[in-house]
């Protein structure tokens, strides 16, 4: 199996809204193999817990918006590691210590990782 269309689209706007709020270390990888109901996980990381909820919140409003359709959320009252389950894509945001201690990328090493295209940011002059 391999991740569909719509999986590689609802990945983008979750990057670009990710990425819009600070989000760090941005990793996506093709989980559609091991895990027929799910096609990708996007690996997010926030410096703080509020940076967190903040990232958590873009996407979700981001892909919303979309007209996609969220399935679930979990670890929002701590903000340590907050899932959102979009059905096709799943988000993992991570505090930096969460995302080292529990390793997503370790666990899913055989897992293809996916191209993420963010938009150019645009730098100003003081």
């Amino acid at each position: 199996m391999v991740a569909s269309a719509q999986s590689h689209d609802m990945l983008q706007i979750a990057a670009a809204a990710a990425d819009a709020k600070g989000g760090e270390d941005l990793v996506a990888l093709d989980v559609s193999e091991p895990l027929p109901l799910v096609d990708v996980f996007l690996l997010v990381t926030g410096r703080s817990e509020r940076n967190v909820a903040a990232i958590a919140d873009e996407i979700e409003d981001k892909l919303l918006e979309a007209g996609h359709k969220r399935l679930r959320r979990e670890g929002r009252e701590e903000s340590r590691w907050i899932l959102i389950d979009f059905g096709d894509l799943v988000v993992h945001v991570f505090h930096e210590q969460e995302r080292v201690y529990y390793g997503l990328e370790r666990l899913w090493k055989d897992c293809p990782v996916v191209p993420i295209s963010l938009p150019a940011r645009t730098v100003v002059e003081e």
